[in-house]
């Protein structure tokens, strides 16, 4: 675990444009095979909170999460860690909106393999939230005691005409930091058989 996390922190050097980050003598010691791409901390959260559930170890794995920080940083990931750069084996997770980038940016790349790349509908949060349903979703917003501010986001009038999975999924995203929190909690309150397609069909494959 510490060397994935020191391996994840020199990644993290290297995208904030530290050259002098060590990547390649770090990934020829890290016991380090694959990394799963995703858009933001969010996701890492939701998809190493999902793996701890189904009793998955990632970084026993040799697995590594990362965060982009956003989908149009494909390409540039996936030259320096996949088989043009650090020779990784590359899979991961994209917003709908985002599927076509992230295949122009593979694609780009030279990185093949595309159809490892897992498409949410909307997000992973949109997911979760559907596969957990709306009324469990409350459940353990209030068990994080944030049930009050729930309720004043919800009478908000721009949330009036918008589905209960829809003000849900924006409520996440009202306070800094809320995401990352709720991607953890959304991910361990999955049962094994309530795992979104994209997430279950990403972990099958690593």
């Amino acid at each position: 675990m510490t060397d994935m996390r020191t391996f994840r922190q020199a990644v993290g050097s290297w995208a904030a444009g530290d050259t002098g980050a060590p990547l390649h003598e770090l990934a020829a010691r890290v016991p380090v095979r694959s990394a799963v791409l995703v858009e933001g901390l969010s996701d890492v959260a939701a998809v190493e909170a999902v793996a701890a559930a189904l009793d998955r170890d990632l970084a026993a794995e040799g697995v590594c999460v990362l965060s982009m920080d956003g989908a149009m940083n494909i390409g540039r990931y996936a030259r320096f860690l996949g088989p043009p750069g650090l020779g990784l084996d590359l899979t991961g997770l994209c917003d709908e909106r985002e599927g076509d980038w992230f295949s122009r940016g593979l694609e780009r790349a030279g990185v093949p393999g595309s159809r490892r790349f897992f498409v949410c509908s909307a997000d992973l949060e949109d997911e979760l939230i559907r596969a957990l349903g709306v009324a469990r979703v409350r459940e353990l917003v209030e068990r994080e005691g944030e049930l009050r501010p729930l309720l004043t986001f919800l009478n908000q009038p721009a949330q009036r005409g918008r589905s209960p999975q829809e003000q849900f999924r924006r409520f996440l995203g009202t306070k800094k930091g809320r995401k990352i929190r709720y991607g953890h909690v959304l991910g361990e309150a999955l049962g094994t058989d309530r795992v979104p397609a994209p997430l279950s069909d990403l972990l099958a494959g690593l």
